[in-house]
């Protein structure tokens, strides 16, 4: 099976290439660099979409970058490096002559709306409320293909949590401050704190990709993409810092984190959603990391 895969440098690209080469299939990534076994957003725009049984796209600037300010420019650049790769990749699905079997959307559970007690399957209703559950409505309607594409392409749309694993994504920036004794909870601590290891994440995706028996489904189908164990902050918390051995005795305040990061984004960190992957479950997938000791092991090496 040959894959195109948008955003296919970033930390689930890496994962999600190096577990399709290794099941045997052909990867092609489309990059804002040309290189070998890469296309540019150019070249698809100009050229359309290379041949392929499948496409992916996990393109979109970094929510969590430690860099950026949060300011207007940088909520824009959040909009358009999501909605505007997902669109150019469906045009040139639906333009194609011999579309892929399957187009996979990877977004996120910012859509579901943070609470205590509330829990979200892949069924529950759901409208924007705020700044980031707006990008996530714009980016899946970004991905919809027109009825008669809809014939022969399947449509998957995949919300993860957060992304845990040893080179990238929740973890890079949490590790040094626990090394250092400073970790803690973020906020109240009691928040559900929706999480994926980033094997897994790319194993639901690899799994999406498979063709089916029969026609695909007329409709999106939708899968969360967060392990089938419901934690907390502070459950999250206590287990890293039992496995590293250190103290995490720092809970650090809600307003200090809507301070450094602004109080939209630092949302995603004082706020959660407890989300079950009722669907990902039913269709079959074996997570290799189902809880967070497993996972959080793996991660750190204990």
């Amino acid at each position: 099976m040959r894959v195109l895969i948008g955003g296919g440098s970033g930390f689930v690209g890496r994962e999600l290439s190096r577990l399709l080469r290794d099941k045997g299939h052909e990867v092609t990534l489309i990059s804002r660099q040309p290189g070998p076994g890469k296309i540019t957003w150019g070249e698809l725009e100009s050229h359309g979409l290379p041949p392929c049984e499948g496409a992916v796209n996990l393109a979109g600037e970094n929510i969590m970058n430690p860099l950026r300010w949060w300011n207007e420019s940088y909520k824009k650049d959040l909009f358009s490096s999501r909605i505007d790769t997902t669109k150019a990749l469906a045009e040139a699905i639906a333009a194609s002559p011999t579309p892929p079997h399957s187009w996979v959307l990877v977004s996120g559970v910012a859509c579901y709306k943070p609470s205590l007690t509330g829990q979200y399957t892949e069924d529950s209703e759901w409208t924007p409320f705020d700044l980031l559950s707006k990008l996530v409505k714009e980016w899946e309607a970004a991905a919809l293909l027109p009825e008669t594409a809809a014939k022969t392409t399947r449509q998957v749309v995949i919300r993860p949590g957060a992304v845990l694993g040893r080179d990238g994504g929740a973890m890079k920036q949490m590790l040094l401050p626990f090394w250092l004794g400073l970790g803690g909870t973020l906020g109240s601590g009691r928040q559900p704190f929706p999480w994926i290891h980033v094997s897994d994440l790319a194993g639901i995706i690899a799994h999406s990709l498979e063709p089916l028996a029969d026609t695909p489904p007329p409709s999106t189908q939708v899968f969360n993409g967060v392990a089938p164990a419901l934690n907390t902050n502070y459950e999250f918390t206590k287990e890293l810092g039992r496995l590293l051995r250190r103290p995490t005795i720092f809970p650090v305040p809600g307003f200090v984190i809507n301070g450094l990061m602004g109080s939209e984004r630092a949302v995603i960190l004082t706020q959660g959603q407890k989300v079950v992957p009722q669907r990902t479950l039913e269709a079959g997938f074996q997570y290799k990391y189902p809880d967070l000791t497993s996972a959080l092991k793996e991660i750190v090496g204990s």
